[in-house]
């Protein structure tokens, strides 16, 4: 038997664009003699599709995908994943479905069972677990169909669900397990994903294929990497990260499969392609072409304006300096460098002369006291103003350049530069942007040596620098990095060898700037914890205040 996984782009709600693409593969896939082609999770109206899915008529234009589907299934079996209505009057209106269509004929649905809500998920919203499992038959096999979350609760060890949906098809002594899914990028996502396909395969003896979504979602990327997997945990085949495919699987050959395929993982090259492919799919999917990207000569803004050139090209990209009176000449030079290295369109508009016109209307009601935090965040509102008049007039959509570590503790100004339509470093830290860095300068100098080696500095008053408010980012992303992404709290952290008045200090900072990140753009998610739709935390709150 060969089974084609087919690893697609999707469009939340692009119906007639989805269809169109899941029949070419269809096609693509019968041409190769493949006897089942296997799509994504929710493949028909993508995935999430979050309160869309409240919609009648979004609901009605995934069955009628599903009915195309049908039609174009002459001489092969299609899964494929499509949101359907729960026909009963208890629970919720909709399941999340595997369609298993043969020949013309829907066959089976199998309703996701394990419901994930955490972090970027909310299912159990809108969708109701399944209560009944059968396998299915196809050719003299037995057919054990899993949806994403299914295959996560091994054994029932998962203390988050109390049913574990291969157990139940096991009894049925299945052939093979076929799993769609949509499981969405993080830097570290990988690993845990191929021990999880590893535990299950070895658990039941069977042979696994796992058909995982691409492209990006807003701020969420999934990163395809659809995988085969033999019955003794040997990995038959790897699929590309970051890249629609089709592949074609013999059952036999992996089966007696004998050579491990495991791709190298590496971090750093892992989140520049997501980066990458969020800046591309955000565009792309909304319909815009140009990015513009104010740039300082610092690292943060260097490598968001190159990430973006190789997202969209560099001809669709645009920098715009805005030197003030505390601008050093580097800075300049070193801003003007990338732009030059990465031959895109860049513009100098000085700042100084509108700073002092803001100076002189505010000058009697500020008389006698002294330059602050006030003045700096003139400044950068002043910035964020010309590069959203540059957005309005010329198209170019604002990239915000700030990291992880500076969100994280309200190193930013509102309406300033923490303005943008999309966040592209806000889930990379300060230490990770410098590698970041030292992976787009591999082959050649991008970004200029300069903006790597100086002091950070945000320059909005004289010789300073981050390190004058904020420990070292070397200290300090790894304080924010176990509380944001390992969720221990001062007492954990303290514990682990940090000085107690600066984790307190940094926790507090974190605390009472959450008002700040519910302003700013959507940030682009690289790892296991982002801000945004996975970190929901209130406002208003007194831990650790």
């Amino acid at each position: 038997m060969k089974i084609a996984i087919a690893q697609l782009n999707y469009v939340i709600g692009d119906f007639e664009g989805n269809l169109a693409k899941i029949l070419k593969y269809i096609e693509k896939a019968r041409k190769k003699k493949a006897d089942i082609v296997l799509f994504g999770e929710l493949a028909v109206c993508g995935y999430p599709p979050g309160d869309f899915l409240e919609f009648e008529d979004f609901i009605q234009n995934a069955q009628k995908s599903i009915e195309a589907i049908r039609s174009a299934s002459e001489g092969i079996a299609v899964v494929v994943g499509s949101p359907t209505v729960n026909p009963d009057k208890e629970g919720k209106d909709l399941f999340n479905s595997a369609y298993f269509i043969e020949d013309g004929i829907i066959k089976h649905v199998q309703h996701k069972t394990l419901l994930p809500t955490y972090d970027i998920f909310d299912e159990y919203r809108y969708f109701e677990p399944a209560i009944n499992h059968k396998c299915v038959h196809y050719k003299g096999l037995k057919i054990a169909l899993t949806v994403c979350e299914d295959i996560w609760n091994i054994g029932n060890e998962n203390p988050l669900y109390r049913v574990c949906p291969l157990d139940i098809l096991s009894l049925e002594e299945p052939d093979f397990v076929l799993n769609i899914s949509a499981s969405p990028f993080s830097y570290s996502h990988a690993e845990t994903r191929l021990e999880i396909l590893k535990a299950n395969v070895k658990k039941y003896g069977l042979p696994m294929f796992y058909s995982n979504n691409v492209g990006a979602q807003t701020e969420i990327v999934f990163d395809g990497g659809s995988i085969v997997m033999s019955p003794d945990g040997t990995i038959f085949r790897e699929m590309p990260y970051f890249k629609e495919a089709i592949e074609i699987f013999d059952l036999e050959d992996v089966l007696n499969a004998i050579q491990s395929k495991q791709q190298k993982k590496n971090d750093i090259l892992e989140i520049h392609d997501a980066l990458v492919y969020g800046i591309k799919d955000y565009f792309g999917k909304l319909g815009f072409s140009k990015a513009i990207v104010g740039l300082s000569g610092g690292i943060d803004s260097a490598v968001t304006i190159a990430l973006a050139a190789r997202a969209l090209g560099k001809e669709n990209v645009r920098g715009l300096l805005m030197p003030s009176q505390f601008s050093s000449n580097h800075s300049i030079s070193d801003a003007e460098q990338i732009s030059q290295n990465l031959g895109i369109q860049y513009d100098i508009i000085p700042i100084e002369s509108v700073y002092a016109s803001f100076m002189k209307s505010l000058e009697k009601s500020f008389e006698g006291l002294a330059f602050n935090v006030t003045e700096e965040n003139i400044q950068a509102r002043i910035r964020g103003t010309l590069l959203m008049a540059y957005s309005n007039k010329f198209g170019n959509i604002l990239l915000n350049t700030t990291n992880k570590s500076e969100m994280a503790v309200g190193y930013g100004t509102l309406y300033g530069d923490l303005a943008g339509g999309l966040s592209v470093l806000g889930d990379v830290y300060k230490t990770q942007v410098y590698e970041l860095a030292e992976y787009i300068n591999k082959s050649k100098e991008i970004i200029p040596i300069n903006s790597i080696t100086k002091p950070p500095s945000a320059e909005l008053r004289p010789d300073q620098k981050d390190s004058d408010s904020l420990p070292d980012y070397d200290i300090l992303d790894k304080i924010l990095f176990q509380y944001i992404e390992n969720t221990k709290g001062p007492k954990e952290i303290i514990k682990l060898g940090f000085e107690a008045s600066l984790v307190k200090r940094i926790l507090r900072m974190v605390n009472i700037n959450e008002f700040k990140r519910h302003q700013t753009a959507p940030v682009l998610r690289v790892s296991t914890k982002a801000f945004g739709k996975g970190r929901r935390m209130p406002i208003v709150g007194k831990y650790l205040s």
